[in-house]
């Protein structure tokens, strides 16, 4: 390519991409645009931080601009950024300082990540109401928490950020309060786990407010309540974690195909519907192993790998972003919970007919010290017999989701997993995994 490699955006994807193709070719110039200061940084560890488990914010920063710069030869442009893409003459324009210029590319990378969702709820402008999905977020929340007073938070979400943020506004001695307007917290694990996980808030001083509303805040200046639909509550900070959208204002603007989820379309190479533009990250879908059809999830590993692959695309190996699963796991206090594939429900929406089995058994041998119970729910199709899904929850264990996902990447029966050859030695598991166990009992209950 005559025309530099040009990314839109300094995170998971986009500088897994500029540094995978500086490894491959180191000859080949690499431009990178991020808008905001920080770049390649751990989103992911972001409520940890708040919480006091990370003691310094820059130390989830895993590569520093100066070292993709003088390290890595790439040339990293922080405090730009991209207002516009031109798929036709192949050149994006960038505002930097308020001043304007138009930077040639020869191959495209869109990875402007996502956005925290921010409802028409009133007073979000309000001081003390946050959003948390950037490193200035973060700091300004555990800046706001260790520097005053604070009695009740409100934690307006009951999926990951939510339960995450529950747990380190705890960690402060502070009354939580969770509000959720679904019937159950973390909707996509299924209420096998919910109930687990609600239990287990509970006994950690967490109030659920299930299937109820938040209509808006309250202050003058400092947010001081949270409105509901029949009252006002007290609340000193408010987090609201009601999910993310995916950023393509950019790419809609340049006439650059959106899929069925509102992310930005790709093939299995993360290549977009203009010639040379790829898209990967938060703002890009990909597809779902087990439907094989398009899919949004917005996760680190999805990101980081699709952006290595389309690194290793441009400069002349043609490498498939991968498929995903929808993998997910999540810390609630002491307790684990974790899915991938597809629940009961949603292998009925495409076209399967599911069959479920729950089971709970000991992380370890019986008599060996340490074990926890752990609950596995399966989810097979009924005529072929092939492993959909799953979901476990427990205080130990809940990696274990890892084999499952496998197995659905290997399109493995549920017969075909319960005769996987998995380590077994006390301190580890019993003779037969939870994972086997749920296998076995599934199958059977297919025969």
């Amino acid at each position: 390519m005559t025309e530099p490699f040009v990314v839109i955006g300094g995170d998971a994807a986009g500088m897994s991409a500029a540094s995978k193709a500086k490894r491959e070719d180191p000859s080949v110039d690499v431009v990178v645009f991020e808008r905001g200061e920080w770049v390649s940084y751990a989103a992911c560890g972001m409520p940890y931080y708040v919480k006091g488990d990370v003691d310094d914010l820059d130390d989830l920063v895993t590569v520093t601009p100066e070292e993709f710069r003088t390290e890595r030869d790439i040339d990293l442009r922080t405090g730009e950024e991209v207002v516009d893409i031109d798929p036709d003459a192949e050149v994006v324009t960038v505002d930097a300082d308020g001043e304007t210029y138009e930077q040639p590319y020869g191959e495209l990378l869109i990875a402007t990540g996502a956005s925290a969702i921010e409802p028409p709820f009133d007073g979000l402008e309000l001081e003390g109401v946050f959003t948390i999905h950037d490193m200035d977020e973060a700091d300004a929340i555990e800046e706001y928490v260790t520097e005053r007073d604070l009695e009740t938070a409100a934690i307006v979400g009951g999926g990951y950020v939510g339960i995450e943020m529950a747990e380190a506004m705890a960690a402060h001695d502070i009354d939580v309060h969770l509000y959720e307007m679904l019937p159950h917290v973390l909707q996509p694990f299924g209420e096998d786990v919910a109930d687990v996980v609600e239990e287990h808030l509970r006994t950690h001083g967490v109030n659920l407010h299930l299937e109820t509303a938040v209509s808006g805040f309250t202050g003058a200046k400092r947010v001081g309540g949270v409105e509901l639909e029949d009252e006002t509550v007290s609340a000193d900070i408010v987090i609201v974690g009601v999910g993310v959208a995916p950023n393509v204002d950019l790419a809609e603007d340049a006439g650059i195909e959106l899929g069925p989820t509102g992310a930005i379309a790709t093939d299995e190479y993360g290549r977009t519907t203009a010639e040379n533009v790829f898209a990967a990250g938060d703002c890009a879908e990909a597809r779902h192993v087990v439907t094989g059809d398009p899919d949004h999830v917005p996760l680190a590993l999805t990101a980081n790998r699709a952006g290595r692959a389309i690194g290793q695309t441009v400069t002349g190996d043609p490498t498939p972003i991968g498929e995903i699963a929808g993998t997910a796991i999540v810390k609630a206090f002491d307790l684990g919970a974790a899915r991938t594939g597809l629940l009961e429900d949603q292998g009925r929406e495409a076209g399967f007919d599911p069959v479920s089995v729950t089971i709970s058994a000991s992380t370890r041998a019986h008599y060996y010290p340490g074990g926890a119970e752990l609950t596995v729910t399966l989810v097979a199709d009924r005529e072929s017999g092939r492993l959909l899904g799953g979901t476990v929850v427990g205080r130990e264990g809940a990696k274990r989701i890892d084999t499952v996902t496998m197995a659905l990447h290997a399109g493995m029966t549920v017969t075909e997993l319960q005769n996987a050859d998995l380590a077994y030695a006390p301190p580890f598991s019993p003779v037969w995994d939870p994972v086997l166990t749920a296998a076995k009992v599934l199958a059977g209950k297919l025969e």
